[in-house]
């Protein structure tokens, strides 16, 4: 051997040993199954990888890297230690903090209700998506897809969990609005699918979630529109994860029209389209009256300064906006034990909900001495509910006084004759009209009082000015 070849070769022993010393005897990747075996009679479903919860990474996290780590951010993450640590747990509540045929198409008990072990610990992706064995054995030919749909007596979804005294979700939403879509926008819809567009995109769960811009697949997806769910919980709130507050989608706290959840759908004719053929009264006017921003018919000359118009419930005052009264929760309770009867969660939607003989919210109809103003008061925006419900009363008898003058006056020669729907022509009488129809919505006095009375009061005024003197009920 060459003395030059000598050199090499102590060179190279040197650099293995140099680079030996700095380097740690940790993998960074290992060659292995994506899963071990799942618990016996799981009915396919797989739980966390290590069959440790405290490891945190499910087996869909093998592969769901980003969605897995931001379910991790959610409540359900951690069901079962929250569970654990209410000092109540009972073993019928573990069904919903674990991973099983609840949430789920499976039949029969499965997961943690067959084979009780760590592994099925929490609220897991398969909860909701059903067992994932066949998936990742087979994953371009299986695809277990979750249903959006909510009852309170399905097999399959949100409610099979979200419901109870204590969390009533589900069964106070069969009772709101939100619940059922609107049948003749399905018929609209099913009839001229780009007209109905959007109209769907408001009225079903569908068409929400394509509007918000979600393409995450589900069961009802390709469902035809005749088909369409009403808006369910999906829609408002993202099952993987959210930087919002009950893992909503868009927050409740910004007072915007463009990214506050509820008003992207209530805002839609607040005012008047004075450019179209046909004029038509409000629909869903709610986010901009309350806001004071782009609501009703101003008369000429009427330019109130927008702190005047925009009223308490629509400013900094109120940070929830529309779920502070909207999305109220509070406690029923026996009256002669005090006793817990049931936990409203505010998903009836109803701002002042009737009372039904044991005191539980409902979206029947009734008067003002029926109904809750429970949220006012709690709130903080008002001293009690007794001096909210004066105030509602108030203000109602207000607007509705306000309303029938301007009505009364639109039966006078000169207004009547100038208020046509139809011409095509936009005349005071018709700016008067659309005002009065927003005073009379439900609940329209009391998103913004100030507006709607200084509106009602203005076109009072310009027909006045405009048809001459008038009769003026007192």
């Amino acid at each position: 051997m060459s003395e030059a070849s000598g050199l090499r070769l102590i060179g190279l022993a040197g650099g293995l040993l140099l680079l030996g010393g700095c380097t740690d005897d940790s993998v960074t990747f290992r060659d292995r199954d994506p899963f071990g075996p799942p618990p016996g009679a799981s009915a396919g479903f797989l739980g966390y990888s290590s069959g440790d919860s405290e490891d945190g990474t499910t087996v869909c996290g093998n592969c769901h890297i980003g969605t897995d780590a931001a379910w991790a951010t959610t409540a359900h993450a951690g069901a079962w230690e929250t569970l654990v640590e209410s000092g109540q747990a009972q073993s019928f509540c573990e069904g919903c903090h674990t991973v099983n045929q609840r949430g789920n198409a499976v039949e029969g008990p499965a997961g943690f209700d067959e084979t009780p072990v760590e592994a099925y610990h929490d609220v897991q992706c398969e909860s909701c998506h059903g067992p994932g064995l066949d998936h990742v054995e087979a994953a371009d030919v299986v695809r277990p897809l979750p249903s959006i749909a909510a009852s309170s007596t399905a097999t399959n979804g949100c409610g099979e969990c979200h419901q109870g005294t204590h969390h009533p979700f589900v069964e106070e939403w069969e009772q709101s609005a939100h619940a059922t879509p609107v049948q003749r926008v399905i018929d609209n819809a099913a009839a001229d699918p780009i007209e109905g567009a959007a109209c769907v995109g408001c009225h079903t769960a569908q068409g929400a979630l394509a509007r918000f811009g979600v393409r995450a697949d589900f069961l009802e997806a390709d469902d035809p529109v005749t088909n369409h769910l009403g808006i369910t919980c999906a829609v408002c709130h993202d099952p993987h994860s959210s930087p919002f507050g009950g893992q909503l989608r868009f927050p409740i706290d910004d007072p915007s029209r463009d990214t506050n959840l509820c008003i992207r759908c209530h805002d839609r004719r607040a005012d008047p389209a004075t450019a179209e053929e046909t004029l038509r009264g409000p629909h869903a006017p709610e986010g901009p009256l309350l806001l004071g921003e782009g609501a009703g018919w101003f008369p000429p000359g009427f330019e109130p300064e927008a702190e005047t118009i925009r009223g308490t419930h629509g400013s900094a005052a109120n940070p929830r906006t529309c779920a502070t009264c909207h999305v109220a929760r509070f406690e029923v309770t026996d009256a002669a034990t005090d006793a817990f009867v049931f936990q409203a969660t505010g998903h009836l939607f109803a701002a002042i909900p009737c009372l039904d003989g044991d005191g539980l919210p409902t979206t029947g109809d009734c008067d003002a001495a029926g109904r809750t103003f429970q949220a006012c008061a709690s709130a903080g925006c008002h001293a009690s509910a007794d001096q909210a419900r004066m105030i509602y009363l108030s203000v109602s008898a207000s607007v509705d006084s306000l309303v029938g003058v301007v009505d009364s006056l639109l039966m006078e020669p000169g207004p009547a004759a100038a208020f046509d729907r139809t011409d095509g022509v936009f005349t005071v009488a018709d700016g008067a009209w659309f005002n009065a129809r927003l005073g009379e919505l439900p609940g329209t006095s009391v998103h913004n009082p100030f507006l709607i009375e200084r509106l009602l009061e203005a076109s009072i005024e310009a027909m006045e000015a405009e048809y001459g003197p008038l009769l003026v009920a007192p």
